[in-house]
């Protein structure tokens, strides 16, 4: 079940923010992360814009956001779509949302992978975010590709130490930062 939403005044600030949208598709034209998306970012600034709060937060669209502020520097009225894609993560983590997408779930064991290898571990990242997600028939949709990957040298079956570093004053640093925030 998802949390309930009340949101919706902080939802406009970021339709404030969006108002003057003329759904142009710049900002999707312009998105190196686009293809991944399930919904553009001209359909995400749609649903903000309609309050269509719950929708926005099903989406999988803010998360991919590299904010790489292609959208920002070629919007032709000049708006600020990658602050308000940060705005829209940080609205879903304080109200809940955050703690449940599929997105940040993959995200955690990454960075726990990370942290603990000093370089991701695939096959680790992969089944500790399968068994997160509860779902039996999901590592079935992936099979042959990692199998694929096995065959040909590009997945280990055991963490390699060739290269690692330990990151852990990097992390702390991280941890530190988002403290204040």
């Amino acid at each position: 079940m998802q949390p309930a939403i009340t949101t919706e005044s902080a939802l406009a600030s970021i339709q404030e923010k969006m108002a003057a949208c003329m759904q142009c598709g710049v900002c999707t034209g312009s998105c190196p992360n686009a293809f991944a998306m399930d919904l553009t970012p001209r359909q995400l600034w749609r649903l903000v814009l309609a309050g269509r709060t719950e929708d926005v937060f099903r989406s999988h669209t803010f998360f991919l956001c590299s904010q790489c502020f292609r959208c920002t520097l070629r919007c032709p009225r000049g708006l600020q779509p990658t602050e308000a894609m940060s705005e829209l993560k940080h609205l879903a983590y304080r109200s809940g949302w955050f703690e449940r997408s599929e997105s940040v779930v993959f995200y955690r064991y990454f960075l726990e992978s990370v942290r603990r290898h000093g370089r991701v571990h695939e096959l680790e990242l992969m089944s500790r975010y399968f068994t997160a997600m509860r779902n039996p028939v999901l590592p079935f949709r992936f099979a042959s590709l990692g199998i694929r990957l096995i065959g040909r040298g590009k997945l280990a079956i055991m963490p390699s130490a060739e290269g690692c570093r330990d990151l852990g004053a990097l992390f702390r640093k991280v941890d530190e930062m988002e403290k204040r925030l």
